[in-house]
C-alpha cells in the first residue's frame, strides 16, 4: 500500500515536499517514481529513483526545481518542488515497482512500468 501526502494550495515561487509512505514492500531495492496529471492531460512521469542502486531521473521539464529523495528506515520517498509554477497545478501520485530499474521517466507512458499506486495528492499554485 502506498499512501501520498503534502499536497495544497501554494502560490507561485513557493515550496511544497510531497511524500509517500509505503508499507508491505522491499522498499530500498524498488523503483519509485512520481507521476502528475493535471487536468485534461495525460499522467506524466516526473522523477524516479531507486536507492539502492543510487539511479534518480528526472523529465527535463522539472529538472533543476524538484529533488526525488528517500529515507528507507521509514520507509518513505520524498519529492520536494522548489519555485514552484502554476503549470505544476496536478494530482502528483507515488508508484512503486521491485522488479524494475528506473524507466525513462519521462517517456510516454513510463507509468505502465509500475504496479503499485498511491491515491495522489493535489497540489494547486496560484499565480
Amino acid at each position: 500500500q502506498l499512501q501520498a501526502s503534502g499536497g495544497g494550495l501554494v502560490q507561485a515561487g513557493g515550496s511544497l515536499r510531497l511524500s509517500c509512505t509505503a508499507s508491505g514492500f522491499t522498499f530500498d531495492n524498488a523503483a519509485i517514481g512520481w507521476f502528475r496529471q493535471a487536468p485534461g492531460k495525460k499522467r506524466e512521469g516526473v522523477a524516479c529513483i531507486k536507492s539502492r542502486d543510487g539511479i534518480r531521473d528526472y523529465a527535463d521539464s522539472v529538472q533543476g526545481r524538484f529533488t526525488i529523495s528517500t529515507d528507507n528506515a521509514k520507509n518513505t520517498a520524498y519529492l520536494e518542488i522548489r519555485n514552484l509554477k502554476p503549470e505544476d497545478t496536478a494530482v502528483y501520485y507515488c508508484a512503486l515497482d521491485e522488479e524494475i530499474s528506473c524507466p525513462l521517466i519521462e517517456a510516454p507512458q513510463s507509468w505502465r512500468w509500475f504496479t503499485s499506486w498511491g491515491q495522489g495528492t493535489l497540489v494547486t499554485v496560484s499565480s
